[in-house]
């Protein structure tokens, strides 16, 4: 039947972890070859079947149209399958099993109206979905995108895609088979979708509705992905047959289907799921149309649902076959092919407000550090939310300025005691959902020049607290109030980074008690800032540091000045920190800090005298020039 296969009579072990693998590989690579047999209508693995029963014997299980004799073989157009395959040495047994497939959204008529048929908000995995040209599957589960964090729903190419879609179609809940008020159910968009070996799969938006993680009737989110193994149990909850039990009984499986219309027959991978005869189905079908998109989850030893995810179902057994099963694919290949994940980025995550306190005044000991206070002509530019110009996040508070569209200034606390490493990997720069876009700056700045978008409120900074508190925080740092315009991250420490470890510097020099520091931080408005792409761009910049030491506030204010005459090509040199008193940052921000603040200041306290003006001082040199 395919000329790359070996037929070997000499019998070896092949139910080896190590082998399996090479068994894996084996359907992976040479799977669909053996699907151009017509008669053939799936490959995968199994446990080898001896009338009718199944043995512990691992063997390569073929499932064709009709088991004939061999003389009747030619006729069919088809050649025997041999008694066994040579994989890397090792003979192993094969088994034919008389089987056709169908995917498993063809709705049959029905007069029962029930939950997961009718329009629902919020929406919930386990509810008929489709195209708005198609008939009816089922919503899987909830997912994000991702890169940006976007929620949408996940199902089967053929329940939200189809031979006449196209993406961007619209996709309704529930599926015109259930409501043909097309108008009236809309969901989403059809955004991404796959059909081929990887599996059967789609992904849609989710627009003017909730959405209820929880699978119905099963009463559990989906969490977690993982890889079944043959005779792992597992459930699923799916539009047509509700909850249903089964074993995985096949894996690495490649099943060949006719999709119909221009797409033809299609070969998928995935695996298969038999009845549980401990958990039978109601109506003695564990699939049937309408389930196409469910998700199975693996069970516990009590039946009961676990939060991961074992595959995604596609197709159930072909017309006049009375053996009930189900084929899934696998939740790794969807995910990697639709860009999706089940957790949300930290950054697309809806933050417990009970996390957003913002900046604390009374965060070091026995000292109240209060927030600047705005000018009367600055106030007016103020953005108010909630009747406030204060705007709190996780361990950081902010003024933003509606005219400039950065921040007046940012105040955050920093506990060196209780740092976390989180990574930042996948959490993107977003604006705040709470305030209008037109006050705020975004991507389009930043685009295809030398400018990188810094944060005000250093990332690292901000992650301490628990696990889930520095989570909030990392993904609060992102919002663009926090970002402003730096030429090529003059924070790099290759470039000196004197700027961007000033914060750490101080834990290095200073006595800093408890380990604890407030910063307010920010740009310096000038009238005479360059305008670039219509946005005027700070080109100084302020930052303070407080700690007690002995007892004793004290603070350390600093300027940094970054060239911007040529954003096409920047000299490194031209970054300058100065070391500036309190007043004089008061001054150029147009802002008062608190009194107490105002007397800690260490340079004046050094120099014996304020001094008013940047230029009759030099330039910090490096970190070691700061008398803390």
């Amino acid at each position: 039947m395919t000329k790359k296969s070996k037929v070997s009579s000499k019998r070896n072990n092949a139910n080896s972890p190590a082998f399996m693998e090479k068994l894996r590989q084996f359907i992976r690579t040479e799977g669909v070859g053996f699907l151009s047999d017509e008669n053939i209508t799936s490959i995968g693995i199994g446990y080898k079947t001896v009338e009718g029963k199944s043995t512990d014997e691992v063997a390569i299980q073929f499932t064709v149209e009709e088991k004939a004799a061999l003389d009747v073989l030619e006729s069919l157009d088809t050649t025997m399958i041999p008694p066994s395959i040579e994989i890397d040495g090792v003979s192993v047994p094969t088994d034919v099993i008389e089987r056709t497939f169908q995917v498993d959204y063809v709705v049959v008529a029905e007069n029962e109206i029930n939950r997961r048929k009718i329009r629902l908000d919020p929406i919930q995995p386990g509810v008929s979905v489709a195209n708005k040209s198609s008939s009816a599957g089922t919503l899987g589960c909830i997912v994000y995108d991702k890169d940006s964090g976007a929620p949408y729903i996940l199902s089967n190419w053929h329940v939200l895609h189809g031979n006449n879609g196209r993406i961007g179609d619209d996709v309704v809940q529930p599926g015109p088979r259930d409501d043909n008020r097309v108008h009236l159910t809309r969901l989403g968009k059809l955004v991404r979708s796959h059909l081929g070996p990887p599996g059967d799969c789609a992904i849609a938006s989710i627009e003017g509705r909730g959405f209820n993680k929880e699978i119905l009737d099963l009463g559990v989110e989906v969490e977690q992905i993982g890889e079944p193994e043959l005779g792992d149990k597992v459930v699923k909850s799916g539009r047509t047959t509700d909850v249903t039990h089964g074993i995985v009984r096949r894996v690495d499986v490649m099943v060949k289907i006719n999709y119909r219309g221009s797409i033809g027959a299609r070969s998928i991978g995935g695996f298969e799921i038999g009845p549980d005869p401990n958990h039978p189905a109601a109506n003695s079908q564990i699939s049937m149309p309408g389930d196409s998109g469910s998700v199975w989850l693996f069970t516990a030893a009590s039946g009961k649902p676990t939060k991961i995810m074992a595959g995604l179902h596609f197709a159930g057994e072909g017309p006049g076959n009375n053996d009930d099963h189900g084929i899934a694919c696998y939740p790794s290949s969807v995910f990697e092919k639709l860009g999706i994940t089940l957790i949300p980025p930290a950054s697309s995550t809806v933050i417990a407000e009970t996390f957003r306190l913002g900046y604390d005044p009374e965060f070091l000991t026995n000292h109240s550090v209060e927030m600047p206070k705005l000018s009367a002509a600055n106030e007016a530019f103020a953005f108010e939310r909630n009747g406030s110009s204060i705007i709190n996040y996780t361990h950081f508070s902010l003024a933003l300025n509606k005219s400039r569209r950065f921040a007046f200034w940012v105040a955050w606390n920093i506990d060196g005691s209780n740092l976390k490493k989180l990574n930042r990997k996948g959490i993107p720069f977003i604006l705040d959902p709470d305030i209008p876009a037109e006050y705020q700056i975004d991507n389009f700045l930043y685009k295809n020049n030398p400018l990188d978008r810094g944060h005000i409120a250093r990332r690292a900074d901000l992650l301490w607290g628990t696990l889930e508190e520095a989570q909030n925080a990392n993904s609060d740092s992102f919002f663009f109030p926090n970002i402003l315009p730096q030429m090529e991250d003059f924070n790099q420490t290759k470039y000196g980074g004197i700027w961007g470890r000033l914060e750490d510097e101080v834990f290095n020099k200073a006595t800093v008690k408890d380990l604890r520091v407030s910063v307010f931080g920010g740009p310096i408005f000038s009238p005479d800032d360059r305008i670039y792409r219509g946005i005027k761009i700070p080109q100084e910049f302020f930052k303070v540091i407080v700690y007690v030491e002995s007892d004793s506030l004290r603070s350390k204010g600093f300027i940094l000045t970054q060239n911007l005459n040529q954003l096409e090509k920047f000299d490194w040199e031209q970054f300058e920190v100065f070391e500036a008193t309190l007043t004089e940052i008061e001054k150029r921000c147009g802002f008062r800090f608190a009194k107490n603040l105002r007397d800690s200041d260490r340079f004046v306290e050094l120099l014996g005298k304020q001094t008013e003006s940047l230029d009759d001082r030099k330039p910090i040199a490096n970190l070691d020039n700061i008398s803390w």
